[in-house]
């Protein structure tokens, strides 16, 4: 078992449209689905659904119940283990929160995104800091058009960019939290 303290979160608010306004996005059932399993492949303590909105809140929740005590856990128990590690909250600051409340220190604040910042870092070495135990890590994930400026001034790390061989950089967040993932912890 993994000795890394790992969370990730899945940010709808606050998020960009691509008007660049600050926007709430709606839950995708698909993602909860897969990054759970990826999280989980990849030692994951815990998973943050960062939503707002109580309607869109509902549907995590539904989900969640559906696979943890509904006809789910009978018909596909692995899915019933990767998705233990969802929590669902309103604010980010609720993850953050919930995160030193189980762990007794803040986590470093990890954000991902299709941009460069002055505090970017590479897979290897943040995968190395990770793998290290030392802290707590909160690896936060943008919907939308990523995470807004708001929140990524709170970042102690912004992960480098994923670049394929194209100029093309839009990824689902279900593929870049799997690519992400296996460039930090994965085996070589």
């Amino acid at each position: 078992m993994a000795e890394f303290r790992l969370y990730l979160a899945i940010v709808h608010y606050p998020v960009y449209n691509k008007h660049r306004d600050v926007v709430t996005t709606s839950i995708v059932i698909h993602d909860i689905h897969d990054i759970a399993r990826a999280g989980k492949t990849y030692g994951a303590r815990g998973l943050y659904e960062i939503e707002p909105l109580p309607g869109e809140q509902q549907i995590a929740m539904r989900i969640a119940y559906f696979w943890n005590e509904g006809f789910g856990l009978e018909y596909n128990p692995n899915r019933a283990e990767s998705l233990s590690l969802l929590h669902v909250v309103s604010y980010f600051e609720e993850a953050a929160a919930d995160i030193m409340g189980r762990e007794g220190e803040r986590p470093v604040m990890v954000a991902t995104s299709a941009r460069t910042f002055a505090n970017s870092i590479g897979y290897a070495e943040m995968g190395a800091k990770i793998r290290s135990g030392d802290h707590p890590y909160l690896l936060t994930f943008g919907t939308g058009f990523g995470l807004a400026d708001e929140l990524m001034t709170r970042m102690d790390h912004v992960l480098a960019p994923i670049w394929g061989p194209t100029e093309f950089n839009h990824l689902s967040v279900r593929s870049a939290a799997a690519i992400i993932l296996d460039r930090l912890l994965g085996r070589t």
